[in-house]
């Protein structure tokens, strides 16, 4: 195996630095950065180590396809591949954030292989270094996100369909990482069958010779996507498919308020005001904006997407320096008209689709399908000129522009190990691990433990990072756990309760649950964890945990 592996960095001796980078940029302080697991990453880690311990999840169901977790309905491949990790290396940030951090790594190498059978080996290893060190898959490798695991699967089914023109059987290799994919991450479920339709168009050709061939390889492929596909629209069309699409679909209670507020201002009749401003025309007016923005250098090279958990705050998710050779590859690909531009192309403008359809547009993570392209693209263009020039220019060109890519790569860097994590860490739930190490220690001196709900989901902090036993929670006969606002809340478990942080400051030695049940710490000994200043007169602090850039972020007292 090692003599194998020296060999291959030998004749492939480029490629095995990218990919030695990819994976230090990946790996290198990963439990760290980003400062700690949120409150999705907790939900994976321990669904995972259920399944592990017990092949249940936490709601007590035996190996589901669908998580249910807090009501969010969570898609199964992700935590399946956790569950694996968690058998080598234990309960841990590592453990959950690993599947994508390698899944980076793999996109990176993929990507290499599906330019090469595109263009040429320069364009390729030049697509791979990108992919490599841009902000935009760097940042979505180092956090537990099903998006990165399912992005891998579909560049590496896109690559094996390329192959299969040649082999044949590879086709049943890329329509069952194409099929897992959709159950992977749901902007998957968007883009995948858009685009397989798109590849039937392009490859018809190509793929009636397969079926010329061996037909039963053509055959035996549509079963697998069938296999894949049709629980997926069963599922897509059942309430709990439409549960997380309606948290964050265009045409939402404010839209409806919109539509009735510009109806109520028009000039026009009745009768035309229903028919300019109603839900069809705001989603289709909305969706085309929200297409469109993906696109914008604001989103591209300046300022990156709105939610922090997904991208450094006004940092492009490309580096500067492509933008020029984005522009130029684009062009280029148009005029090229062949399948492997069209085949560009088409992935390019329908991955921004699944991230158009939901109302935080341009969004870095549910617009991940748009990868690998823009960093094939620029490549396409850098390459283009490369060849165009002198060869007396070609390495000042090449030198330049490699130096201008590793100083915007230094840049950031230096921004989101540094300045990101500490000044960001309030996004990332920051503080949870220490409180949960707290009261483990101290676990024993105390009847109940009262903690606030300010920053969503505590028990499933407590939970992981304990970690606690599976069966133990599900048969945890002081579990109080609810269903309200399409939302699965905890109320309590063992000595744990769960409080709205705005009903601490006046509960005295007495505090109200949301279902009402009260908890009297009067005669009992309990500890208190709230938000910073939150608390009853008379009770003494005993420790405050802060954020990375040193603003409180818990407080713990007792009575």
């Amino acid at each position: 195996m090692l003599t194998r592996l020296i060999k291959f960095a030998r004749e492939n001796n480029f490629l095995f630095l990218i990919i030695i980078l990819a994976v230090s940029l990946r790996i290198f302080s990963l439990t760290q950065n980003p400062p700690s697991l949120n409150w999705d990453e907790v939900s994976h880690g321990y669904n995972a180590y259920s399944i592990l311990k017990t092949g249940r999840d936490e709601w007590g169901n035996f190996l589901p396809v669908i998580f249910r977790a807090y009501g969010d309905y969570k898609l199964p491949v992700y935590i399946y591949l956790t569950t694996i990790s968690e058998f080598f290396i234990g309960v841990s940030p590592l453990a959950v954030r690993l599947p994508s951090a390698l899944a980076g790594v793999v996109t990176v190498i993929f990507t290499y292989l599906l330019v090469k059978e595109l263009f040429d080996r320069r364009v390729a290893l030049l697509s791979g270094l990108l992919v490599a060190v841009e902000p935009w898959s760097l940042f979505l490798s180092r956090g537990a996100f099903e998006a990165n695991v399912a992005l891998a699967f579909i560049v590496i089914g896109t690559y094996f369909l390329l192959r299969s023109f040649r082999t044949g059987y590879d086709l049943l290799l890329s329509t069952f990482f194409l099929g897992l994919s959709v159950w992977t991450y749901n902007s998957a479920r968007v883009f995948v069958p858009l685009f397989l339709l798109a590849l039937l168009i392009i490859y018809r050709e190509r793929l009636k010779d397969i079926y010329k061939v061996n037909f039963r390889i053509i055959h035996t492929s549509l079963f697998i996507i069938l296999l894949f596909f049709l629980p997926m629209f069963w599922q897509l069309l059942s309430p709990v498919g439409r549960a997380r699409y309606s948290w964050v679909t265009i045409v939402d209670e404010g839209a409806i308020a919109q539509i009735n507020e510009a109806r109520n201002s028009s000039s026009l009749s009745p009768s035309l005001r229903r028919v300019v401003y109603n839900k069809g025309t705001f989603f289709i007016s909305k969706f085309a904006r929200n297409w469109a923005s993906h696109f914008s250098g604001d989103f591209l090279f300046f300022k990156g997407g709105s939610n922090f958990q997904f991208s450094v705050p006004n940092h492009g998710v490309l580096y500067v320096v492509n933008l020029v050779f984005l522009l130029l590859g684009v062009v280029l690909l148009l005029r090229k008209r062949t399948k492997g531009s069209f085949l560009i192309l088409v992935w390019f403008f329908l991955g921004s689709i699944p991230g158009s359809l939901t109302r935080e547009a341009p969004h870095a993570l549910r617009a991940i399908t748009m990868l690998p392209i823009p960093m094939i693209v620029c490549a396409y263009g850098v390459i283009f000129v490369w060849d165009k020039l002198t060869r007396n220019l070609k390495f000042l060109f090449l030198a330049a522009y490699l130096v201008f890519l590793a100083g915007g790569t230094e840049s950031y860097l230096g921004i989101y190990f540094g300045s990101y994590s500490r000044d960001y860490s309030w996004s990332w739930q920051y503080g949870y691990k220490e409180v949960a190490s707290y009261v483990k220690q101290n676990y024993d001196k105390y009847e109940k433990v009262i903690v606030t709900k300010k920053y969503g989901e505590p028990h499933e902090f407590f939970l992981f990072f304990w970690p606690w036993s599976p069966d133990k929670f599900r048969n945890d006969p002081n579990l109080i756990r609810f269903y309200q606002s399409n939302w699965y809340w905890v109320d309590r478990f063992d000595k744990f309760y769960f409080v709205n942080d705005w009903q601490i400051s006046t509960g005295g030695e007495k505090f109200v649950l949301e279902r009402k049940y009260e908890v009297d710490c009067s005669k009992s000994r309990c500890l208190l964890i709230t938000s910073p200043g939150n608390y009853p007169d008379g009770w003494k602090k005993l420790e405050t945990i802060n954020f990375l850039d040193g603003n409180p972020a818990f407080e713990i007292l007792e009575n």
